[in-house]
């Protein structure tokens, strides 16, 4: 758990391996996920490294993988999904049997494609072949009579009408005196039905009109052999005269990709041949029946264990890419490998690397030294399913440097806290919380499912960021007393009327005056009193105030705790220096200036009470603490700041809140500017001191030498330390001082956000209450029953789309601004980089995720 608060402490290390026992280990290490390795190689090209050979063997195994699962997804057949833990990466002597039963399977499955291609279209032609003979037998039918059937084709084209049409195209003979004892030729074949018009055209062009065309629809679609498809296409007959024409007609038949097919002239020869299609489509059908249970058999098998091999492979293939960044000693015997591990997880290492070692058989044990080295380690925090979303809006940041404060378990709180103040709503907030409830009961079913959707994924993923943003906004929602806009009278109201019904009736918009004479003020027991919701003309001057003057407090809280957390990071870094010249001048500048304006609202609420003074009052104690006599702390502040005092207006109210104001005044402003210079010049100060110290002394270490040296955990030795450019410490002291003293102002009025978002979601839902469901609930009869049905589905959807998700996520936007620039810039550099472990988990859940 202590590295949640800090990062853990990492050492890198020198692994030794024997070669028959460095594939077994690193398995071992892929499995415990607590090791990042180095590149030794960082010069070898990808192709020139001693496991190449194998890391190709694993892409053609998972190219083959990939096409079984193709076919099996065609098919739709369902994949059995891996019972209970992931199996173990095999032994290297299994890939031969992978590899041989990939082949098996894929050679096997292609031959049966082809030969169900093959099929297919062979069943093609035959179908087509079928419908050409029976379409044609219409069209002879329809000019038998004659001779024969080619006589009457002859009289159709020869024919006097002159609006002869067929389809788009007016198609006939040119010469209409030639002889009828030259007898036209034909043929027939099937076209796809979008080109037919297409088809006539051309025809009428290049046969110049001398072509008679008839064609008829396929009504039920044909399936395409090569891509599955389902066409529509028409059957045609083409009647001309000539071995020319026959010759230009074939053409443009092939051109347009027409299948051209015999097609007995005389009847019987048409029905003989149309017995043996059917005969021959038949046994086709059979054939086809048998290929396909083949093909389902196959890939039912492979759907069961295709998951299983996927994993299995991946695994080896990152065993192999991990092998592939060690270097070889000059024996060709033992591996060599450099790698950052945790320090407290250093036993837990060597028991995986023993148990590779004793599954690979080898006698020689592995050896695993720590090392010395400058070089800054990466940033590791150890988190959980619930932290691991807080930890992620950290490093969306920036993640931390080594052995940095992590703000990530202070996160935990102040993050929804603060989205709660401008989303409070005791309504809005328990929709919010039932919807993370729901994420976070439902966990493992949902994450069973894998959902393809990005938007679901980030709402999953913050699921517990969403459940506490919802319970602290119904909290917040108790303290303003909002739910949906309107409120809970609990405890009953604390006001009292002292206004007359006649003064009731005629004025509707009064103002509460909390001056009664009739009771004894007593406070609200817990958060605003419910009559604030009827005061429809100051209610928004009392919010404004009490929401404002929160949110002042809560940003100054915020802000002195961030520079409270750069404390702690001086001292672990023992950053002596930086305690005196930036954390003491920082946090004195802060007090002095902006805490003490909160305490100026503590003293006027104390102070000054709420009734007005009473003028006849002989006793002036009691007109000096009225609400009469309260300063503005906005212009108290502003003239603290020019020493500036205004005269008094109010001879009966006394000049400052209490005694020696205006002396303290001064002297916190002076103590505060004097802050500046400490934080401008101090750090390069003492810096030329250390560095002319350590010129004398022969370059010696000295006490505080580690201000510049490295980050903690990774102990290097003194002799290393190198002097900074005077100049670089100036500038970057310069920018730090000007953005800390101006960034105090522009932080403190940046959380006044809290202020003006709660009350833009406060009046959004009121809106929405009084133009929508405030009118459906005075209607009074019947009627009003549907209009009221109709105008909550609105009032529900608004409240949804508008008021939860769009509000919600403004909200948290700007909170998370709120974090990361008011809170986090006061001590967080994040400059680190990650921590990325050889984790077989991590590898196969990204693969899985890239083929989703």
């Amino acid at each position: 758990m202590g590295s949640l608060f800090r990062s853990e402490e990492m050492t890198l290390c020198q692994l030794f391996l024997q070669s028959e026992a460095a594939y077994a280990c690193v398995s071992e290490l892929g499995e415990l996920g607590l090791v990042q390795f180095r590149d030794l190689n960082p010069d070898v090209n990808a192709f020139q490294r001693k496991f190449v050979n194998e890391v190709r063997r694993c892409d053609e195994m998972e190219r083959k993988l990939r096409y079984l699962e193709k076919e099996i997804r065609r098919d739709g057949i369902p994949m059995l999904e891996i019972p209970g833990e992931c199996p173990e990466a095999p032994q290297p002597r299994e890939m031969i049997d992978l590899e041989a039963t990939f082949e098996k399977l894929e050679n096997e499955l292609r031959e049966v494609n082809q030969n169900a291609e093959a099929l297919k279209r062979n069943y093609l032609e035959l179908t087509e072949l079928k419908h050409i003979l029976r379409k044609t037998q219409v069209f002879f039918d329809e000019h038998e009579g004659g001779a024969n059937t080619t006589e009457s084709m002859t009289r159709a084209l020869i024919s006097d009408d002159p609006n002869r049409h067929i389809g788009h195209v007016q198609l006939g003979l040119r010469d209409k005196q030639e002889s009828l004892e030259f007898l036209p030729c034909f043929v027939a074949g099937v076209i796809l039905r979008e080109r037919i018009p297409a088809f006539e055209r051309m025809l009428w062009r290049a046969c110049r009109g001398n072509v008679f065309l008839r064609q008829a629809e396929i009504d039920t679609p044909l399936e395409d052999p090569s891509s599955s498809d389902q066409v529509y296409k028409s059957v045609f007959i083409i009647f001309f005269q000539g071995d020319q024409l026959k010759t230009r007609v074939k053409k443009i038949c092939e051109g347009f990709r027409a299948t051209l097919y015999p097609c007995p002239e005389a009847p019987a020869d048409r029905r003989e041949m149309a017995m043996g299609v059917m005969t021959r489509i038949e046994d086709l059908n059979t054939v086809l029946g048998q290929t396909q249970d083949h093909r389902h058999r196959v890939l039912v098998a492979a759907a069961k264990n295709i998951k299983n091999w996927f994993v299995k492979v991946r695994k080896i293939k990152a065993i192999y890419h991990t092998l592939n960044l060690f270097n070889l000693d000059v024996t060709q015997k033992c591996l060599i490998a450099e790698c950052w591990v945790p320090a407290l997880d250093l036993e837990t290492i060597q028991l995986a690397l023993r148990r590779g070692t004793e599954r690979s058989g080898s006698s020689v044990p592995p050896i695993l030294n720590r090392m010395e080295t400058l070089e800054d380690p990466p940033t590791y925090n150890r988190t959980n399913k619930f932290t691991s979303a807080f930890q992620n809006l950290i490093y969306a940041y920036g993640v931390a440097t080594y052995r940095e404060v992590n703000p990530a378990p202070y996160t935990i709180i102040t993050f929804p806290f603060l989205f709660a103040v401008m989303f409070g709503d005791l309504g809005h907030g328990a929709l919010m919380a039932v919807f993370g409830f729901w994420m976070c009961y439902k966990e493992k079913p949902l994450q069973a499912k894998k959902i393809d959707s990005e938007i679901w994924n980030i709402f999953f993923g913050g699921r517990y960021i969403i459940l506490l943003m919802g319970l602290f906004s119904m909290y917040t929602g108790l303290i303003y007393n909002d739910i949906f806009s309107k409120s809970l009278n609990i405890f009953g109201s604390s006001w009292r009327n002292n206004y007359n019904e006649s003064t009731l009736a005629s004025n509707k918009l009064l103002q509460l005056n909390p001056d009664s004479e009739d009771y004894v003020q007593t406070p609200y027991p817990f958060g605003i009193d419910p009559v604030w919701q009827l005061a429809e003309a100051n209610k928004i001057i009392f919010m404004n105030a009490y929401k404002m003057k929160i949110s002042i407090i809560i940003g100054v809280f915020h802000m002195l705790f961030g520079v409270c957390m750069s404390l702690w990071n001086h001292l672990y870094f023992k950053r002596r220096i930086s305690v005196y010249v930036e954390f003491i001048p920082q946090i004195l500048f802060l007090t002095l200036l902006f805490f003490y304006m909160v305490l100026l609202m503590f003293i006027k609420w104390t102070t000054y009470g709420s009734t007005p003074p009473y003028y006849g009052s002989d006793d002036p104690e009691i007109v000096k603490t009225s609400a009469y006599c309260a300063p503005s702390i906005l212009i108290t502040f502003i003239n603290m700041m020019l020493f500036k005092h205004d005269p008094n207006t109010r001879p009966v109210c006394d000049d400052t809140m209490y005694a020696g104001q205006m002396g303290i005044q001064k002297f916190f402003v002076i103590l505060a500017l004097l802050c500046v210079p400490v934080m401008l010049f101090g750090k390069p100060y003492f810096i030329m001191k250390e560095q002319k110290q350590r010129a004398r002394q022969g370059h010696q270490p000295v006490e505080g030498a580690a201000e510049n040296g490295t980050a903690g955990g990774a102990a290097a030795p003194a002799a290393h330390h190198h002097d900074e450019d005077i100049t670089e410490v100036f500038i970057h002291q310069g920018i730090h001082t000007i953005e800390y003293v101006l960034g105090s102002v522009s932080h403190t009025a940046s959380y006044l956000r809290l202020w003006a978002l709660s009350l833009a979601h406060a009046q959004l839902a009121e809106v929405a209450w009084n133009m929508l469901l405030r009118k459906g609930l005075m209607s009074t009869d019947y009627q009003g029953g549907i209009f009221l049905y109709i105008v909550f589905a609105g009032w529900a959807a608004i409240s949804v789309s508008i008021l939860v998700l769009m509000e919600g996520l403004s909200a948290f936007l700007h909170t998370l601004r709120l974090h990361w620039v008011e809170f986090q810039s006061k001590f967080y550099q994040g400059e680190g980089y990650l921590f990325q472990p050889f984790s077989f988990e991590v590898i196969l859940d990204s693969a899985g995720q890239t083929e989703e």
